[in-house]
């Protein structure tokens, strides 16, 4: 027995000895990137294993350290220039590398180790976090009346997360930005309506702090933009989404949910998900709601694209996409085209396309808007005085000859496929 106890605990030490030496694997540090937002700036250094690591941080100057045990440089790192980290230093020895990131100011540091994923291996991520300040405003300041309405325009991807990539080498993340800052222009262009644009660099934003940056600055619609693959090149064209909770539409729906949700392992971010039972239920009542305006918002734009774009397929769809799960603002995301197919790609960064694309987007929403204006705005001012009830014989040439537009501008807004009307139906028109 007693030899045999000997044996059992000789076991048991050259097996912890084994599980230290496999825990003690180099883990080398390759290279450095760094990217930069409104709110945070994000170093990403990527290593060669899983590794043990311990971050603190230093004042007078400001730094932040980290030492991955068992590490090593594979390589001298370059930073790239960047307005929060000065410089970075290093140093190792046989148990430890020291990163030392010389900073501009204090800043709240977190950081996390990402699983490869796609094209990337593993991954230790710094996010320096500016110290935010709270604003009081008045209730007048929140809710004014006569306002503006508010257009939370997303640009998908960004920084570590390039999106899809086209055959000649064009990068999603690019085109949506571009997208997303012309759109932005043409909301402006309209009185009473004012864009604000979530992303508006190259760098990256975790999908449910998209739609959370449109609720806190009170949106009235989110609008994501994206240009997406698809695994065939022959797919092309435009599609508008709303969120489902049941299942996707069509396949192409299913795919590119798939796809999107998985952006925040790629662009970096630990998922920390504490809602209990009573906040889920309290929103998903919220979020049904919300869910009817985003499908009467996505009819309006698909309205708005479908004579004037190619789209794919019915060019209208629903999927599980989770940037789409705001509990309360109206929500839709836009597949510009597919950068898989080369006409598409080609399209995507033609600026006479754009401006046809984000033409039809935003009439699309203002067409929205105008069949259901939030209160206290600008447009359900103008939306009171601006309609006509039909009366026996009116027709709709005549009623758009009068009100000085046009058979197809009323059409557009009212969401009409032919040119028929009945007594007492209710015209929405423009201002």
């Amino acid at each position: 027995m007693n030899a045999m106890s000997f044996l059992q605990r000789l076991t048991c030490i050259s097996a912890l000895m084994l599980a230290t030496v496999a825990g003690a694997q180099k883990a080398d540090i390759e290279s450095v990137r760094v990217w930069s937002g409104p709110d945070h700036t994000r170093a990403v250094f990527d290593i060669s294993a899983q590794a043990d690591y311990k971050l603190f941080e230093l004042d007078n100057p400001p730094r932040v350290v980290i030492d991955v045990a068992a590490g090593r440089l594979k390589t001298n790192l370059n930073l790239p220039k960047n307005r929060d980290i000065k410089g970075i230093r290093y140093s190792e020895n046989k148990e430890r590398v020291r990163l030392v990131l010389d900073l501009e100011k204090d800043f709240k540091p977190k950081s996390f180790l990402l699983k490869p994923t796609g094209k990337y291996g593993h991954r230790l991520v710094v996010d320096l976090n500016h110290k935010q300040t709270q604003e009081q405003k008045t209730v007048a300041q929140v809710v004014p009346e006569n306002r503006d309405v508010l257009v939370a325009i997303d640009a998908g991807h960004g920084g570590e997360d390039p999106g899809a990539i086209g055959a000649s080498g064009t990068y999603e993340k690019d085109v949506t930005l571009n997208i997303a800052k012309a759109l932005a222009k043409k909301i402006n262009a309209q009185e009473g309506m004012k864009a604000m644009i979530i992303r508006d660099g190259d760098y990256y934003i975790k999908l449910r702090d998209r739609f959370k940056k449109a609720r806190d600055q009170r949106a009235d619609l989110f609008v994501s933009i994206h240009a997406d693959a698809f695994h065939s090149s022959s797919v092309n064209g435009a599609s508008v989404y709303v969120l489902s909770q049941r299942g996707a539409s069509s396949e192409a729906a299913k795919w590119l949910a798939d796809s999107e949700n998985q952006a925040d392992s790629i662009g970096g971010v630990k998922i920390e998900d504490k809602r209990d039972m009573l906040s889920q239920v309290l929103y998903d009542l919220s979020q049904n709601a919300a869910m009817e305006e985003s499908h009467k918002a996505g009819q309006a734009v698909y309205s708005a694209l479908k004579n004037k774009v190619k789209l794919h397929g019915r060019g209208f769809g629903q999927a599980a996409f989770i940037v789409l799960k705001s509990p309360d603002v109206p929500s839709m995301l836009i597949e510009t085209g597919y950068i898989s197919n080369p006409d598409d790609e080609k399209n995507l960064k033609n600026p006479a396309h754009i401006d046809k694309l984000t033409t039809q987007i935003a009439t699309g929403i203002q067409n929205y808007f105008y069949q259901s204006p939030p209160p206290r705005t600008w447009i359900a001012a103008q939306a009171k005085a601006k309609k006509h009830v039909v009366q026996s014989g009116d027709t709709l040439s005549g009623i758009a000859s009068t009100n000085g537009t046009s058979i197809d501008t009323i059409k557009s807004i009212n969401n009409k496929s032919n040119n028929s009307v009945m007594v007492g139906e209710v015209l929405f028109l423009p201002q």
